[in-house]
């Protein structure tokens, strides 16, 4: 079973109450359908779909998923899965880059400056040079990589990445592409 296939099972919403039913402990149809707030008939048709898509193992009014199932499906779908695009053309920068950039989100804030320092050179390049940006636009360019804007802020700019004067903010550092 591919993910896609799970993805498109669970995509009913039935399907998907009885899943999550299931996984938090509910071993039968009536148990299910108490869990899930569903309909017994609901639950029987749902977990039928799902026991022939080889999701839930069903023995009379007893049911079991197969968790297995899904962590397979999901190292099948990574497998094969084209690899990454690269984030940079230096293959040092690019390490470091993926192992803190992921789906262009940061996943954390690195602690040890030399791998920092290369994330912030990556992020400075939402700011367009010459441009003046109150903290507010700062903040909402800075929250769609990380939550923790306020530290982005301040590491930019005790970086000499960023300028800031009486709440505004510009681009003083880093690569500019051409």
């Amino acid at each position: 079973m591919d993910a896609a296939t799970i993805a498109g099972l669970l995509a009913d919403p039935a399907r998907l109450k009885v899943v999550a039913a299931l996984a938090l402990g509910a071993g039968t149809i009536d148990e299910v359908a108490r869990a899930a707030g569903l309909p017994l008939k609901d639950v029987a048709l749902a977990a039928r779909r799902l026991a022939r898509a080889g999701l839930v193992r069903r023995d009379g009014h007893d049911l079991e998923l197969l968790t297995d199932r899904f962590g397979a499906a999901a190292r099948a779908a990574a497998e094969s899965a084209p690899p990454p695009e690269p984030l940079s053309d230096d293959p040092a920068e690019d390490a470091v880059l993926s192992a803190f950039v992921r789906e262009g989100r940061l996943v954390s804030i690195p602690a040890q400056r030399g791998k920092r320092r290369v994330v912030l050179e990556h992020l400075v390049r939402v700011f367009d040079a010459g441009v003046r940006y109150p903290e507010r636009e700062v903040n909402a360019l800075l929250g769609v990589w990380h939550p923790d804007v306020a530290a982005l802020r301040r590491y930019l700019v005790d970086e000499g990445l960023l300028s800031r004067e009486a709440g505004v903010y510009w681009r003083s550092g880093g690569w500019v592409d051409v």
